[in-house]
């Protein structure tokens, strides 16, 4: 039997970062970079105007007041994206939008409301110091610095940074593509009628969206019955699309379940009973050197299961620096029996705040695989393989798993 721990490290060492692909920049988001991103530009390129208002030289208003206002000459008008060469002489204004470009010999901009918004002459009513309103170039960006490094995660504000400097495409570690494929002679769709011993594919949809939460990209299989032709037609077919393939079922030892039988000779796939609860057989291996996880059917130790093995892998393949879920320590409400020499995995209700601490609520009884109560639960609390009794007040680590 291998520990919790043993099947992580196999599961990170089967599982390389995808090659670096070159891309748009809506297609970066959500991506992680793949290189340093330098800027070749200032930004802003020129001194700007950072309001609507006059251009002036500062010296020239320093008695400038309300009850002792300055009159100036607007000589000009300058619109953002002008590239007109103006120069401002001693005495003179000359009215600007805000991004415009300021006048040779400017140094600040007068606020609309300071003035009487002359058009051939302007009563200034307020002083104003140099570099006042105005966006300097460079401010922002200066050419030749690193921006970006590679490892970052490319949001909408990085896409802002990388179009304000020109970068139209990017290197990235692109999204993992992930097939799921459900197994079992019982599964419906959602949605459809179901006849009695049928029951509703709650796996496909689940992992899909986990691997979507992830930050891969799912594409989900319609549920495949138990037959060996079915299922192995299935995963070869699948396998053009994907960096990596889950299944979920049949990995039981009755009948009709095909999981071994099919991927025995079709790859290097070694199941092992892994110590922890929920959870039982899991399968781990490579088919035509794609990664393939085999999932339980059970629901909730699917999801279990894919928290704590795949969903690092998605991330080590797309290029994150954290593999795994942030966690707090919270006092448990109550006490329950825990399987020695497993390391148990119950959902509970998290409630506090670094203030006041943490507590934590299982959502179903330890031990059951409820979807409603993973359904409420916002953590994982998890329970180490040395314990075998947990004391109501005990702290136990929890995976944050709605952070």
């Amino acid at each position: 039997m291998r520990t919790v721990a043993e099947h992580l490290a196999a599961c990170l060492e089967i599982a390389r970062p995808a090659a670096p692909l070159d891309v748009v920049l809506l297609d970066a988001v959500g991506c992680v970079l793949a290189e340093d991103v330098v800027a070749d530009i200032d930004l802003p390129s020129a001194d700007l105007a950072g309001l609507d208002g006059y251009a002036v030289m500062s010296a020239g208003l320093a008695g400038a007041a309300e009850a002792t206002p300055v009159a100036l000459e607007v000589m000009d008008a300058v619109r953002a994206g002008d590239v007109r060469p103006t120069r401002l002489v001693p005495g003179a204004a000359v009215l600007i939008d805000s991004g415009a470009p300021m006048p040779l010999g400017a140094d600040a901009v007068v606020p609309w409301m300071l003035t009487d918004r002359g058009q051939s002459r302007v009563q200034v009513r307020a002083a104003v110091s140099a570099g006042q309103n105005v966006r300097r170039r460079a401010g922002d960006v200066a050419a030749g610095t690193t921006v970006l490094p590679r490892g970052s995660r490319v949001s909408a504000r990085q896409i802002a940074l990388l179009a304000g400097i020109g970068r139209y495409r990017v290197k990235v570690m692109p999204a993992p593509r992930v097939v799921i494929v459900s197994i079992g002679d019982e599964l419906v769709e959602p949605g459809q009628p179901r006849d009695p011993g049928d029951v509703f594919d709650a796996n496909g949809h689940a992992l899909a969206s986990a691997v979507t939460d992830a930050g891969g990209r799912a594409f989900r299989v319609a549920a495949v019955p138990d037959e060996l032709s079915a299922l192995a037609e299935t995963i070869e077919d699948q396998l053009v699309r994907a960096d990596l393939v889950i299944t979920t079922g049949g990995l039981s030892a009755g009948q009709g379940d095909t999981v071994k039988e099919v991927l025995a000779p079709l790859g290097s796939v070694r199941f092992d009973a892994v110590a922890m609860v929920p959870g039982r057989q899991l399968g781990l291996g490579t088919v035509e050197d794609t990664p393939i996880f085999c999932l339980p059917g059970d629901p909730v130790t699917a999801q279990i299961a894919f928290e704590t093995f795949v969903r690092p892998v998605l991330r080590q393949i797309a290029g994150r620096r954290n593999l795994h879920r942030s966690s707090l320590p919270a006092s448990i409400s109550t006490g329950w029996h825990s399987p020695p020499g497993k390391r148990e995995f119950v959902p509970v209700r998290l409630t506090g705040s670094p203030s006041r601490g943490y507590a934590a609520v299982p959502a179903s009884p330890p031990g059951a695989t409820r979807l409603l109560g993973l359904a409420r639960a916002n953590a994982i609390a998890v329970v180490p393989e040395t314990t075998h009794t947990v004391v109501a007040g005990e702290t136990l680590h929890c995976l944050l798993l709605d952070a």
